[in-house]
């Protein structure tokens, strides 16, 4: 219509009218029934007092905040893995006196290995931790802190008002401050929210409805994702571990707790050891074949069994051959014994092997020879009757181009004197 409206005119009519710029409305999450929810988080605290070298080492802190009560539990540590989560969880247990039926926590890798909305992938170890306990683990969304507006900004209050200007020697007394921080400055301080001390409110309404608090400390088992060489053995820690034919070459799953040593395989249960200290290997004869299994655990009598299959010959020469001190220093031989049983047969190696004992002989090169060589053909009837005359070679004087000397002795010379 050709009228001229300025901008913020324009912005206002926009803004008013057609809702423009606004953001959604909040809509706050009603708090939960005591006992059921805590939310975790957190978040570099500060550094400790200098150390004997004159380095300050910074330290970090887990931080619990019950949904219902803003009851709040704090534990420092150096690092933010998987073990630490599963401490500072037991140490959450015995400071609140009881365990949470779920647990919220940030999308950190010691607990959450991907982050999804939907089917996030958690930790193994912390996974397993979480069955033990019987609690549920409700992972947050990432980059929405409505999920946990409970504890989202808890660490920099937790920073500055527990941990600030406090002369921290090492983690222990880190530890007592928070412990302190928690029951007699934060713990008795009015929420703005609940309008409601937090330690009397989860003493009076909610420290009732938890779990029972774990009697036996919870053993944090390693997981490693192990190849099978082809030596049939896995490594764990620095330890092997045989496994089935059938996996060698195949990448498993190993779970290693203080005893045992669990192998799986497409989420089964394929093999079970006992755990064995570093440099160290455990072997199970069941896992090779039967003449691989005798060799590995060194089985005289089972090499003495194969043997004695190829005929009682072979089986004393066996035995002979692995008679001694250091018996399975001469495995080989008996071996190569066998390997002659399966180029010759059992007939021929058998009569051999009889030749050889009759002889005191238990040199496997020479046995071999005389397989070889074939057995000896005995003498005919007619080359035994043949007699070779004695005058054979005599010829007749004439048949010589030299007259033959004569034998008779010279005349003796006149005078008397000798030749």
């Amino acid at each position: 219509m050709g009228v001229q409206v300025p901008y913020p005119t324009l912005h206002r009519f926009a803004v008013t009218e057609l809702d423009f710029g606004r953001a959604a409305p909040t809509i706050p999450v009603a708090d939960c029934e005591p006992g059921q929810e805590l939310q975790l988080d957190t978040g570099w605290m500060g550094h400790l007092e200098p150390d004997e070298q004159g380095k300050r080492r910074r330290f970090r802190a887990w931080i619990f905040t019950s949904v219902c009560t803003r009851h709040r539990f704090v534990y420092p540590a150096f690092r933010e893995s998987t073990e630490e989560a599963i401490r500072a969880c037991e140490a959450a247990w015995g400071f609140f006196g009881g365990v949470f039926r779920v647990l919220i926590p940030d999308n950190t890798k010691a607990i959450v290995q991907k982050a999804d909305s939907l089917y996030p992938l958690i930790n193994e170890t912390f996974w397993e931790y979480a069955q033990a306990r019987g609690f549920v683990i409700d992972p947050t969304r990432i980059r929405s802190p409505k999920d946990k507006a409970r504890v989202e900004r808890a660490v920099q209050p937790t920073r500055d008002d527990c941990f600030a200007g406090e002369v921290l020697r090492n983690l222990d007394d880190a530890h007592k401050r928070a412990v302190t921080w928690c029951l007699h400055e934060y713990g008795m301080r009015r929420h703005s929210r609940t309008q409601r001390l937090p330690l009397e409110h989860f003493e009076a309404e909610e420290k009732a409805c938890l779990l029972p608090v774990p009697t036996m400390a919870f053993e944090i088992p390693a997981w490693s994702s192990p190849k099978v060489h082809t030596d049939q053995h896995a490594q764990v820690a620095k330890a092997l571990y045989s496994l089935p034919r059938h996996l060698k070459g195949k990448r498993l799953r190993a779970r290693a707790d203080r005893t045992t040593v669990r192998f799986y395989f497409d989420r089964k249960l394929v093999k079970t050891h006992p755990r064995m200290p570093p440099g160290r290997r455990s072997t199970d004869p069941a896992d090779f074949p039967p003449e691989q299994a005798a060799l590995a655990m060194r089985d005289l009598a089972f090499i003495e069994r194969q043997a004695y299959r190829h005929g009682d010959p072979v089986g004393r020469l066996a035995h002979a051959l692995l008679e001694g001190p250091l018996p399975w220093t001469r495995m080989r031989r008996v071996y190569a014994l066998l390997g002659l049983c399966r180029r010759y047969g059992d007939a021929r190696v058998a009569e051999a092997c009889r030749t050889a004992l009759e002889a005191e002989m238990h040199d496997l090169r020479r046995l071999e020879r005389m397989l070889q060589l074939g057995p000896a053909q005995p003498p005919s009837k007619s080359q035994s009757a043949q007699v070779i005359p004695l005058c054979r070679y005599l010829r007749q004087p004439q048949q010589y181009a030299l007259p033959l000397a004569s034998h008779k002795p010279d005349p003796k010379p006149q005078g008397g004197e000798d030749p």
